[in-house]
C-alpha cells in the first residue's frame, strides 16, 4: 500500500488531540516548508529518519522512449535522499 497525504493526515489525527482539519493543515505547512528549503538549495535532515538534498545533474546523453530516437537530457536539479544509519539498520533487520 502506498501511504498518501492523506494517510499521513490521519495518522497525524489519530496520534495528538488535533482535529482533521487542524492535522491536514499541519502537514501542508510541513510540505511547504520541505518545498520552500529545497527550492533555495537548502538541505533537510531529520535526525534518525535521513537527510533531503538538492542534487545537480549534468547533461548527457539519452534515448526517446517512444521513438528509440537519441537525444539530450539538459542538465537540471533533482531532489535525492540519504537514509540515516538507523533507519538503514531497522530496514535491513535480518529475521
Amino acid at each position: 500500500m502506498t501511504l498518501t497525504k492523506s494517510h499521513i493526515a490521519e495518522s497525524v489525527r489519530n496520534n495528538t488531540e488535533l482535529s482533521k482539519a487542524e492535522s491536514s493543515e499541519t502537514l501542508e505547512s510541513l510540505l511547504e516548508i520541505m518545498e520552500v528549503t529545497l527550492s533555495s538549495n537548502e538541505d533537510i535532515l531529520i535526525s534518525g529518519f535521513g537527510k533531503f538534498f538538492v542534487k545537480e545533474k549534468k547533461e548527457r546523453k539519452g534515448r526517446s522512449p517512444q521513438t528509440g530516437e537519441d537525444m539530450t537530457l539538459r542538465n537540471r536539479r533533482v531532489v535525492a535522499f540519504k537514509l540515516s544509519g538507523k533507519l538503514k539498520d531497522k530496514l535491513n533487520i535480518t529475521q
